[in-house]
């Protein structure tokens, strides 16, 4: 059996019960407003029936039953209406006299408040009393109260469903209950079974269409998806779905872009690994063979060069570890406040003597009375250190590098900028991406370009900041970035 088969029966059987329940329920309240009903009728019909009898008979003479001149009249009651039961009380609720058919007295009082409140609401009110021949039951009566005189001597107290009516009750009461009964419950199966298999086939109409999408889905199918979700009649569910399928889309699309960019970076790391080491592999080959013929000079220079390049391969291998790492979010910050001007001067002294080197003029501008920043300062201190390497690396002979501070509403922009040879706008938007080359201008110049970059946005994406270019060919680029003022 198919789940979808299983889920119909669960659902036409889970119909199926409620509906029997309902109509269960139905008889018996139904059972029970008939019986409260009919017997707020007689009682009403008959309230009065215990003020005739006192009117026609004295039923107590000196607080005692007048035997020979009532008992006549009560037979006589209850020969017009059998299920009658007549008592005499006195004031207290005791029984002193009375007339009932077959069976015998059980309780010898009954309880005078139901026969005040009757008699007070002359009869306009359901109320049920003692029963005397039933301890603990009770029934629909009449009552009026018994004066001689002034004084209040007794009351008579009639039942108007007796034990007869009772018993007679009882049985068309069950097999009204077995005529009624199966008819609402032949009705109620009937109506189920209408109801259910509309209700079923409503749902799983939907329900079908969506398993169907899903299927094709799980096939292969991308771009499957439950059309109309919002107005379907399982909105939550169709919704769900296609928002969970957009989602894995989405992620897809990321994974092949991710691996494109790990084949990308595979190719580029082997492509600037190799470099220095051809090189350094190239110098060493080449004292090996000419060992005896070298001068003092031109071993120091090949020496020179076998260093160099291992510089660079050390310093690749630890931008890939590092930018490894904030790829893998194993570097948290450690944010403190500190003075960024005090920074700036730090890096701008330590890069003087490379921008004397290479003829290029270093520039620090920074106002009086910068406010304290709120961030790690290593990290911070890496950023700046990346962009001035990459500022110096693209700046030609006599040109200009320029580190400037300006304090904003809650932040400090740091501004970095050289008269270099510009990045083509088309360009721009992939400088940070790792290992991404452009076709001209900044990053063709140098093949291991792009780590720097890519390093210091991951390291200002921790401090929840961003990394703005601005550049033009031939005008130079300036890098920008902001961070907060400490507290």
């Amino acid at each position: 059996m198919s789940n979808s088969n299983k889920l119909n029966w669960k659902i036409s059987a889970t119909f199926h019960l409620v509906m029997v329940v309902l109509g269960v329920v139905y008889v018996l309240v139904s059972a029970y407003t008939y019986r409260n009903y009919t017997l707020e009728t007689s009682q009403k019909l008959h309230a009065h029936l215990a003020d005739h009898l006192v009117e026609e008979t004295k039923p107590l003479v000196n607080g005692k039953p007048d035997t020979a001149a009532t008992h006549d009249i009560m037979h006589s009651m209850m020969v017009i209406n059998p299920s009658v039961e007549v008592y005499l009380l006195d004031t207290t609720g005791r029984i002193i006299d009375y007339v009932v058919p077959f069976s015998t007295v059980k309780r010898e009082q009954v309880s005078l408040d139901p026969v005040r409140k009757f008699i007070e609401a002359q009869g306009e009110l359901f109320i049920l009393g003692d029963c005397p021949k039933a301890p603990g039951a009770q029934n629909i009566f009449s009552a009026s109260p018994i004066f001689e005189g002034e004084k209040l001597t007794g009351y008579a107290y009639i039942i108007l469903a007796g034990m007869a009516q009772q018993e007679v009750g009882s049985t068309l009461l069950s097999s009204y209950f077995l005529k009624t009964g199966s008819f609402i419950f032949l009705a109620t199966l009937i109506a189920s079974l209408l109801v259910g298999l509309f209700a079923i086939w409503l749902i799983t109409r939907n329900l079908q269409d969506i398993i169907e999408v899903v299927r094709r889905f799980k096939e292969g199918d991308s771009k499957a998806r439950v059309p109309n979700a919002k107005g379907s009649d399982l909105a939550l569910l169709s919704t769900t779905f296609n928002d969970m399928a957009d989602t894995i889309g989405a992620n897809i699309e990321e994974l092949k872009s991710v691996e494109n960019l790990r084949r990308e970076l595979i190719a580029n790391v082997s492509h600037d690994l190799r470099t220095p080491l051809a090189i350094m592999q190239g110098y060493v080959e080449t004292m090996l063979i000419k060992n005896d013929t070298l001068t003092p000079g031109e071993r120091r220079q090949y020496l020179e060069t076998t260093l160099g390049s291992s510089e660079k391969l050390a310093k690749l291998i630890s931008q890939l570890f590092e930018y490894s790492k904030l790829e893998a979010k194993q570097i948290q910050p450690r944010k403190e406040p500190f003075f960024i001007a005090e920074l700036a001067q730090d890096v701008h002294q330590k890069y003087q003597i490379i921008a004397k080197q290479k003829g290029i003029t270093l520039q620090l501008d920074q106002p009086k009375d910068l406010p304290m920043v709120f961030a790690d300062l290593g990290l911070v201190e890496r950023v700046i250190q990346n962009l001035m390497d990459n500022a110096l690396k693209f700046t030609p002979q006599g040109g200009k590098v320029s580190i400037a501070l300006r304090a904003m509403d809650s932040s400090v922009e740091v501004r970095i900028a050289d008269t270099g040879p510009g990045i083509p706008e088309s360009e721009q938007s992939a400088i940070f991406e790792r290992y991404r080359k452009a076709a001209s201008g900044h990053v063709q110049q140098s093949a291991g370009a792009g780590l720097g970059l890519a390093i210091a946005k991951k390291i200002l994406v921790l401090h929840d900041a961003t990394i703005r270019v601005q550049s033009k060919l031939n005008e130079g680029t300036a890098f920008m970035f902001q961070l907060p003022v400490a507290a």
